[in-house]
């Protein structure tokens, strides 16, 4: 019977329990979220491994694990299944090394954390290249898991048994990623800006995901691409909205393809055990760690996409050297964003690299909407060529690395009449202690709205160009929508009335406490 993700959700954060008393979110994600990725990789290939040697599905992971170790020992059948496993996953696990086999170890005391590490090379070592550097950040030296490599041992083979219970392949592909991108979200809410980094909060990654797809007829071969796309969770919530059923060639995933680049290699690595946690074959990602601003990439075919998604840390600093004002990228625009706010270098990297025909949707905080100098040039210069086409203001709260409001700008190279739609959503949210959060109503609400690009009071306007070139090219979105609410006007006859009533009551008051205090003799 196949799981949800909601089943696995509290097994797996119990497993962090093993290193929450001793380390911080940001240290304890890089080894719970490798060894959920390694377990995962393990289950898989020992149950098509049976599936491959018995023509059926085993009865659980115990008896997939002994009749692989038994296939081992002949040569002729080993060879034949290796082949076909490296084939399915880029890679081939041994016996002795599989998750269940680490397990059964533990509970003889013979495990070694050496044999994990060993594990975890031949993994990176196989194959085309898929797995190079996966496990760099999980560190078995690491002090923080323990002083001694005798107390290391033991907190990683508590862990072990922690996620041992947990069968993966009873859960879909996507319960399976959705639970992964739960335990990431968990570490961002328990160490904030750290982990924030690498996560966009689901909601906002869905409404991005169904504003570039909107209207996509053509799905097949569709291309997304983020420049700065941390864990991956923007990218992967394209596969709700771009559905191929009809490509069976690929084994039922559909035809997107994935192109991401993240600047740190710890991340890097998390969107790459991501993407494969979701099932997405590896023709179809490409990922690449770098430095976005610093050096463009894609630079070979293809460098343009179907849908461009962003949520770029805000007002980075960068280099922002003279030379960039002569890179295709930016030259367009008259002026470089400045060196202190890279918020829109990083939007005219990403409307680069979009097709013609494409959407984009990149969040950043409002100051890019109003503020001046440099940022106005680039303003106005996209408002001129009318490739701004919608500007949404989000609610405060709903990020895990910031408390400021943030909105979604969505770009077009093909919106002749020039105008810009906004939408103030920053009262579409749920309140839950400190954090707000957008539900599915209130996206669709969005989204609707978004759609329709029809005038609704309080909530949305049209702009026309004329309207944008009278404000000075300021997208403030208070200039457009004035959400705010009207005072209630005061009846000051009422409110004299009402106060005149007080005094009598007070007058009331006062006489019988001066009767009860001549009563008790007592005198002021």
């Amino acid at each position: 019977m196949e799981l949800t993700a909601k089943d696995l959700n509290s097994t797996l954060w119990a497993a962090a329990d093993e290193m929450r008393q001793v380390m911080s979110a940001d240290v304890y994600k890089d080894y719970l979220l490798g060894l959920v990725f390694y377990k995962a990789l393990s289950d898989k290939m020992l149950v098509e491994a049976y599936e491959l040697l018995e023509d059926e599905k085993p009865e659980n992971l115990a008896v997939a694990q002994e009749a692989y170790a038994e296939a081992a020992e002949d040569e002729e059948t080993w060879s034949d299944l290796k082949a076909e496993l490296q084939d399915r996953f880029g890679c081939v696990i041994d016996p002795d090394k599989t998750f269940s086999a680490f397990y059964e170890q533990i509970n003889d005391r013979t495990f070694m954390l050496d044999n994990l590490s060993q594990a975890f090379r031949d993994i990176e070592a196989a194959g085309s290249g898929t797995y190079v550097g996966l496990f760099d950040d999980f560190d078995i030296q690491s002090k923080d898991l323990g002083k001694t490599p005798d107390k290391r041992n033991a907190m990683i083979a508590a862990v072990i048994k922690q996620l041992a219970g947990i069968d993966f392949t009873r859960y879909s592909e996507d319960a399976l990623g959705d639970a992964y991108e739960y335990l990431i979200s968990q570490f961002a809410s328990e160490s904030g800006k750290k982990a924030g980094e690498f996560y966009t909060p689901q909601a906002v990654s869905e409404l991005i995901a169904r504003i570039v797809t909107h209207k996509q007829d053509d799905k097949y071969g569709f291309s997304v691409y983020d420049a700065t796309c941390g864990s991956g969770s923007l990218l992967l919530q394209i596969r709700k909205f771009i559905k191929n059923d009809d490509v069976k060639h690929l084994d039922n995933q559909s035809a997107i393809q994935f192109f991401g680049q993240e600047l740190k290699n710890q991340t890097y690595n998390l969107a790459r055990m991501n993407m494969m946690l979701h099932r997405v074959p590896a023709t179809h990602q490409h990922l690449h760690n770098g430095d976005t601003l610093d050096a463009d990439w894609p630079t070979q075919e293809p460098t343009n996409f179907d849908a461009v998604v962003m949520n770029p840390p805000y007002s980075q600093k960068y280099n922002a050297v003279d030379g960039l004002l002569t890179d295709p990228r930016f030259a367009p625009y008259k002026k470089l964003a400045p060196a202190s706010k890279a918020d829109f270098a990083f939007l005219l990297h990403g409307f680069y690299h979009l097709k013609d025909t494409g959407t984009m949707g990149i969040v950043l905080p409002h100051g890019v909407l109003f503020r001046g100098a440099a940022e106005g040039t680039i303003r106005e210069e996209l408002l001129k060529k009318g490739h701004i086409y919608a500007v949404i203001g989000l609610p405060a709260g709903i990020f895990f690395s910031t408390g400021i409001p943030t909105c979604v700008i969505v770009l077009k190279k093909n919106n002749p009449d020039r105008s810009v739609f906004f939408i103030d959503a920053s009262k579409e949210f749920r309140k839950e202690r400190a954090k707000n959060f957008l539900d599915a109503e209130h996206i669709d609400k969005i989204f609707k709205t978004y759609e329709a690009r029809e005038d609704i009071e309080k909530y949305a306007h049209l702009a026309s160009f004329e309207e944008i070139k009278k404000n000075d090219f300021n997208l403030n979105i208070p200039r457009y929508v004035d959400s705010s609410e009207e005072e209630e006007p005061i009846d000051l006859a009422a409110t004299f009335a009402e106060l005149a009533k007080l005094e009598q009551e007070e007058k009331l008051i006062d006489e019988k406490l001066n009767g009860f205090f001549k009563e008790l003799r007592i005198k002021f």
